[in-house]
């Protein structure tokens, strides 16, 4: 495996996904009922921006800079939209506690299984799965002393097969594999479909890279003819690629989304273009309704 997240931890891709996920745990810890997070493709779970991978790329001062430093403009972000990205920054923050770091104040960027844990309650749970030797070192180091959360070295599509459906009955799965090439946009419906069947109940989150339209606009054809309802896609952008390869914008898909994320995500996206990427955009849309 060649890919390396420590080289895009915290970009406007990570900002976006990890803003989403944040709004539907809160969701999901609105209710008493104890839930499960199931992270497919976990990483290693927390990254050192001032590393020299994270330093080498710079992607992070475009993505979590800029939303940490713009967040309490209200030119920018009123205060209703902020309110929504609270939980987000104040986990970011909370990891940055102590770091003695001037400036930006930001040292250490959270993988979606860090952010998933400073979300759990005492009876939820996490099942973070990471096959990669190095990084599923350092997640098991990072979720230490973590009763409600288990490392499991194991193939992310594997675990779908495996964990699904939670004993809880309430939860997520985030699926986020590495698209070092097509493979993964060819794997992502199917391996939706066969997971729904098993737990049409379940919320699901997927995400995908946006360099041109050909895959993410095929995979959104293969969703429609999926027979499963209530799927809302998410995307935002940064402009056109610059290079060959380049990564323009981020998408998600949500399945059996909860019925307020459509109405936080209309004013709270906008926002976030406005901080990371004036020249951008975003939409969301329905592929499937109920």
């Amino acid at each position: 495996m060649n890919y390396q997240h420590a080289f895009h931890a915290g970009n406007f891709a990570d900002v976006h996904k990890h803003v989403v996920l944040t709004r539907i745990l809160a969701y999901l810890r609105g209710k008493p009922a104890g839930f499960r997070v199931i992270d497919s493709h976990a990483g290693a779970g927390c990254y050192d921006l001032t590393g020299a991978q994270a330093t080498r790329s710079g992607e992070w001062r475009d993505g979590i800079a800029r939303v940490f430093a713009g967040a309490d403009d209200a030119g920018k972000m009123n205060a209703a939209a902020r309110a929504l990205l609270a939980p987000y920054l104040d986990t970011v923050a909370a990891l940055n506690r102590g770091s003695g770091l001037r400036g930006s104040g930001l040292r250490f960027y959270p993988g979606s299984p860090l952010i998933a844990k400073a979300l759990l309650r005492r009876q939820d749970r996490l099942i973070a799965c990471e096959l990669e030797p190095a990084a599923a070192a350092s997640l098991k180091l990072a979720l230490r002393g973590e009763p409600r959360a288990k490392v499991l070295p194991i193939d992310g599509w594997m675990a779908l097969k495996a964990n699904i459906p939670p004993k809880e009955r309430r939860g997520l799965v985030l699926v986020d594999p590495a698209y070092e090439d097509n493979a993964d946009f060819l794997r992502l419906d199917e391996a939706l479909a066969q997971a729904h069947r098993k737990w049409p109940g379940g919320l699901y989150l997927l995400w995908y890279p946006i360099k041109a339209r050909d895959a993410p606009d095929a995979l959104a054809r293969r969703l429609r003819r999926l027979n499963v309802p209530k799927i809302l896609r998410c995307e935002l952008s940064v402009g056109a690629p610059r290079v060959a390869g380049a990564l323009a914008g981020s998408g998600l898909i949500v399945v059996n989304p909860p019925f307020p994320l459509e109405n936080e995500l209309r004013p709270l996206l906008p926002a976030l273009v406005r901080l990371l990427a004036p020249a951008g955009g975003s939409r969301i849309d329905w592929l499937a309704r109920a």
